[in-house]
């Protein structure tokens, strides 16, 4: 079975996660309108900046993602640089 792969802009899981540590946004609910893995990616970043370990992230991930899991989001993930966010 062949992966389909969805570009996620990484400005745009930037910006996201800039509303969601806004703690003027609390609190929150992240959902995803169009089903193309941006909440678990987004939630898989924020994690990342909250010093999960990958193995953690990766876990909550596919307790989600189940069958629509992606190693092209963990990919994504784990590539994503969270420092130059501050909390």
């Amino acid at each position: 079975m062949q992966e389909t792969f969805f570009d996620i802009p990484e400005d745009t899981i930037r910006e996201a996660l800039k509303v969601v540590i806004d703690v003027r946004n609390h609190p929150l609910l992240i959902h995803c309108k169009r089903g193309k893995h941006r909440t678990g990616c987004l939630v898989g970043c924020l994690r990342k900046m909250q010093k999960w370990s990958l193995l953690s992230i990766f876990d909550e991930y596919h307790k989600f993602a189940a069958a629509k899991a992606r190693v092209s989001d963990q990919r994504f993930m784990e590539l994503f640089d969270a420092s130059s966010l501050k909390r």
